[in-house]
């Protein structure tokens, strides 16, 4: 006899991981605000950016993190993730190659 697998277990573990990305997502977009915070105006820029990508990728995984229903997104929900991931990614190039740091 075989134990059937528990669907209830599935989606409090992907609501979970959902939740670590967004949270991940805040603390490296909290970090390059406070990184680009220094006055200048490629800072000011780098900020801004990934405030946008933070917040859009706070709309997108939202309603997955809380489980109140699917990502609007038809099934793109985790390519546009990873692009907003890459995104914050090449900011902080940015701030790296301008010596923002």
């Amino acid at each position: 006899m075989s134990a059937g697998r528990d669907p209830g277990l599935q989606p409090e573990r992907t609501r979970l991981a959902w939740r670590r990305t967004l949270l991940t997502l805040t603390v490296v977009t909290a970090l390059a605000v406070r990184l680009a915070s220094n006055g200048s105006p490629v800072g000011a820029l780098v900020a801004g950016a990934a405030v946008l990508i933070w917040g859009a990728v706070l709309v997108l995984c939202w309603p997955r993190s809380t489980g109140t229903g699917p990502a609007r997104t038809g099934g793109r929900t985790l390519p546009l993730v990873a692009l907003g991931t890459v995104g914050l990614a090449l900011l902080g190039l940015v701030l790296a190659v301008s010596g923002l740091w």
